[in-house]
């Protein structure tokens, strides 16, 4: 097994040996200030993404038209994401976590004047998601490097999870408010969302500990961010692991997009109203807390590529369950065991992405990898949409599933992923 990983990985160093036991996260205050900011803006961003189809649905009955307003803020996010990589890698990527949650927090805010006076449109909500989206690549493209700053290689497993877990709490406690905000107030979801992201900026703004990058203004001068550009994709595909990465998401990610739209879909079709629904969609997310806790203790137990494997096909499962159940608590139980898989996942490939590049391309190469991600992830919103309106959800969704199943089977044939059969302790930068 050594010898095909140094095969892949000719310029890999030899691994370190395992480091000391390092203090808990939570005694770091720049780590809690930039956790808990995001924390609070991740809490209003969960009530106004489930507004924002509760929206559309309860006001045109479009499945179609909620799809479309999804499919923007992810082609804003995808538009800066490489691009906002690239300037993290050149300018301070304090500043950039500082004004780009103060843009979303003002388009957030539009939507929700908007709502209010009762001037709103499908091409108006676009937009502004679309703003927002933008803002949101920039901001990714940010953290990802200027996490790397504050919190130790060895315990980047963690951090995702810590992450990944306070996102799907986020999501927890925010769907059900979410939903009856918009049942008290069309308009409340959106205005709570747009102070929420003041937090944000304020826990970046605290942050004592330089964020980099180290890159003096001269070398930034003479070379053009198209250059860095290039240099980030060869760095890329370079490194078989993060090529497979940068290939196989976006298809799993489109496919994501399209099942949690009709997730929502096939809960109103099952008679679910605006509170049922960010209920049931809570139920679903503890799947999503439950998997961040067990994901470190899972990755030390049984070997990645078993997890990433073993998740695809929970995910597959799952999806063609959620188009057959009948009732919302059912259908819930289903998207659980969804999140309950795919966390520990988002979790491996933060820990073995960040041991394998150096600081120097890290923002650039997450960018690239973060790019593929998101490539045709605004396509599934679309294409459900179009297929619940024309076959209705539950069809859709068997749709969907069948659609998984040869992205389950890839991590099964790809050589690239032999990386993930080593321990991430034992894994040292790659070096072009």
């Amino acid at each position: 097994m050594s010898q095909t990983i140094e095969q892949q990985q000719p310029t890999e160093e030899r691994a370190p040996a395992p480091e000391a036991k390092q203090p808990s996260l939570w005694r770091s205050r720049d780590y809690l200030g930039l956790w808990t900011g995001d924390a609070i803006s991740a809490l209003g961003t969960s009530m106004s993404t489930i507004a924002y189809p509760l929206l559309v649905l309860f006001s045109s009955g479009s499945v179609a038209h909620a799809g479309v307003i999804t499919a923007a803020a992810m082609i804003g996010s995808l538009l800066t994401t490489l691009w906002g990589g690239v300037l993290a890698d050149r300018v301070s990527r304090k500043a950039l976590l500082i004004l780009s949650p103060l843009i979303e927090a003002a388009a957030v805010g539009a939507v929700a004047l908007l709502v209010l006076h009762g001037r709103t449109s499908i091409a108006v909500l676009a937009v502004a998601a679309c703003v927002g989206g933008l803002a949101g690549g920039v901001h990714t493209a940010a953290r990802n490097p200027a996490l790397r700053r504050i919190v130790p290689k060895e315990q980047m497993a963690v951090a995702s999870s810590q992450v990944q877990g306070r996102d799907m709490a986020a999501q927890f406690f925010g769907s059900p408010l979410g939903g009856l905000l918009f049942s008290a107030a069309r308009w409340l979801p959106f205005g709570v969302d747009s102070v929420t992201f003041l937090f944000s900026a304020l826990g970046a703004t605290l942050i004592r500990r330089p964020l980099g990058p180290d890159r003096t203004t001269e070398e930034s001068r003479s070379r053009s961010m198209l250059a860095d550009l290039r240099e980030g994709l060869g760095y890329v595909k370079g490194v078989p692991f993060l090529r497979f990465v940068a290939l196989w998401t976006p298809a799993i990610n489109m496919a994501a997009g399209a099942y949690f739209l009709l997730f929502i879909a096939v809960l109103k079709y099952r008679g679910a109203g605006p509170a049922a629904i960010g209920l049931v969609n809570s139920i679903a997310l503890l799947g999503g807390v439950t998997g961040a806790v067990l994901g470190p203790m899972i990755l030390r137990r049984i070997q990645a590529r078993r997890v990433l494997m073993t998740a695809c096909w929970i995910f597959t499962g799952a999806a063609a369950l959620t188009g057959v159940l009948p009732t919302p608590a059912e259908i819930g139980g289903s998207v659980f065991l969804v999140m309950l898989a795919v966390v520990p996942v988002n979790a491996l490939f933060a820990a073995y992405q960040v041991r394998l590049v150096p600081d120097k391309y890290n923002g650039r190469a997450s960018a690239v990898v973060g790019f593929g991600a998101q490539a045709l992830q605004w396509i599934g919103p679309l294409v459900a949409g179009a297929l619940a309106d024309a076959l209705g959800a539950p069809a859709a969704l068997l749709i969907v599933a069948a659609a998984l199943v040869p992205l389950a089977v890839a991590p099964h044939l790809s050589s690239s992923l032999a990386l993930l059969e080593r321990p991430v302790e034992e894994v040292a930068e790659h070096r072009p």
